[in-house]
């Protein structure tokens, strides 16, 4: 599903402050469309999603959407899922896309039920788990609450369980960082943002985004305890990862 959104314009006038980037109202109002045309792979990794949920969903388990946002990956799951006795359990700490996510939800009938919970996800218990998804969420995160949050995902997930992680990358090799952030700007600007558009959303962002490499993302998979990890897509310097428990 791609609900429909006004289209992104609020970094396209010159702003004097630029706050911290946060997703209120204005962002939840735009939001289909912002990630569209930010994220390289997006509807890819939405699609894939369900895929994945099918394979990996257990009968009479939990799935939790961490970070849900409007719930696409919540959908995604829900159209796939076909087990008996299941639950989704979508978690966002904003309002404002809470109860955008409770209409988007409620427009489609399923046997699965969804409960949609406004709160931290710092602070969800995550028990009899088959599937976790982390959705571009985890970046938003100190490195200290993304490792004890992964740690808490692992025990509350059951044997052959998935989590299922999608991340902004930074690599290694500056040449070839420099190289995919490029890319990543230049599909942005394919998508018809401007040069200040993509500077503003920057200096929005990156305070209260900081993302980590492959490398950093395996070494806490193995510290914690994933039997099997890996990335399964990446477009330019976006991705999404699996790990098996």
């Amino acid at each position: 599903m791609n609900p429909k959104s006004n289209p992104d314009t609020i970094f396209s006038a010159p702003i004097d402050k630029i706050g911290d980037f946060t997703f209120d109202e204005r962002v939840a109002e735009v939001f289909p469309d912002m990630i569209q045309r930010s994220v390289p792979g997006y509807s890819n990794i939405i699609s894939a999603i369900g895929m994945l949920a099918k394979r990996f969903v257990q009968p009479h388990s939990k799935i939790y959407d961490l970070g849900c946002s409007l719930g696409a990956a919540t959908l995604s799951m829900r159209r796939h899922i076909n087990q008996e006795g299941c639950q989704i359990i979508a978690v966002d700490n904003s309002s404002a896309m809470v109860e955008r996510c409770k209409l988007h939800i409620n427009a489609y009938r399923s046997n699965t039920p969804v409960e949609i919970v406004e709160a931290d996800i710092r602070d969800i218990d995550i028990d009899d788990a088959s599937i976790v998804v982390l959705n571009f969420t985890l970046q938003f995160l100190s490195s200290q609450d993304r490792y004890s949050l992964l740690e808490k995902i692992y025990h509350g997930l059951r044997p052959g369980g998935i989590l299922i992680i999608s991340e902004k990358f930074i690599f290694e090799d500056t040449v070839a960082n420099e190289l995919l952030v490029d890319l990543h700007h230049d599909f942005k600007r394919a998508n018809g943002y401007s040069e200040l558009e993509i500077s503003q959303k920057r200096n929005a962002i990156e305070n209260v985004m900081c993302p980590d490499s492959k490398k950093t993302h395996k070494e806490r998979f193995a510290q914690i305890g994933f039997s099997s990890f890996d990335v399964w897509f990446q477009c330019f310097n976006f991705g999404s990862m699996f790990a098996i428990k």
